[in-house]
């Protein structure tokens, strides 16, 4: 697929986006590694943090100023995401003119500078520019959260979505206001989950992943 141009990625729209590593090497290869990006996600889709990336990682997990921002302070709005050990999946809707490149620079690199740092190792660590394709309705969208959320399964890392803990799944089934209080994700304006039929939605295709081949224009890999 060939890459788009900056001014094709417009504001108010919402992107699947995928990022994949050099030859398919393995980026992330323990928790740290998963909480790491999860972490720097949530830093990045800032546009301007309050405060330094250090004292953001060593916060208090009580410490929830920094996800009390309204809209008008993000670059883009994660709707949901899957980090897979060779590669990420990401659906955001862009809040701000250059929204989406300048959060996913700027995990791309952080990830990129400490995963070298990390295992002493030199040079890029992601395949070319990500790639992107623009989600037109919501029928779409609910599809593709099921995909992006049964990638770990149809790959045999877990036997159900929920085993996975590097993706947004736990927070569209979660009850929970601790979970809630700590999100990533800002779906609700534009999905209407209710946890137990959207278990239902996925569990339905865990075996029988072949069949979202109908919307496959949506899938980038």
């Amino acid at each position: 697929m060939s890459n788009h141009s900056e001014r094709q990625l417009v504001t108010g729209e919402i992107y699947h986006i995928f990022s994949k590593s050099i030859a398919g090497f393995v980026i992330f290869n323990d928790q740290s590694e998963f909480s790491r990006i999860i972490d720097t996600m949530k830093y990045y889709k800032v546009e301007n943090p309050p405060t330094k990336f250090s004292y953001f990682m060593n916060r208090s997990k009580d410490d929830n100023f920094f996800w009390n921002l309204n809209e008008a302070d993000s670059l883009v709005n994660i709707l949901a995401y899957c980090i897979m050990p060779t590669h990420v999946h990401l659906i955001l809707k862009q809040i701000k003119d250059k929204g989406i490149s300048i959060f996913m620079n700027n995990i791309l690199n952080s990830h990129t500078r400490y995963f070298n740092t990390k295992h002493n190792r030199k040079g890029p660590l992601w395949e070319s520019r990500f790639k992107r394709v623009v989600v037109k309705t919501d029928e779409q969208l609910l599809h593709l959260t099921r995909y992006v959320h049964l990638n770990p399964t149809t790959s045999f890392l877990v036997s159900r979505p929920e085993d996975w803990h590097a993706s947004s799944y736990g927070e569209y089934l979660s009850k929970s206001i601790a979970v809630k209080n700590d999100k990533l994700c800002d779906y609700e304006e534009i999905l209407k989950i209710d946890s137990e039929e959207y278990k239902k939605f996925v569990d339905e295709r865990i075996c029988y992943q072949r069949e979202l081949a109908k919307i496959k224009h949506l899938f980038i890999e």
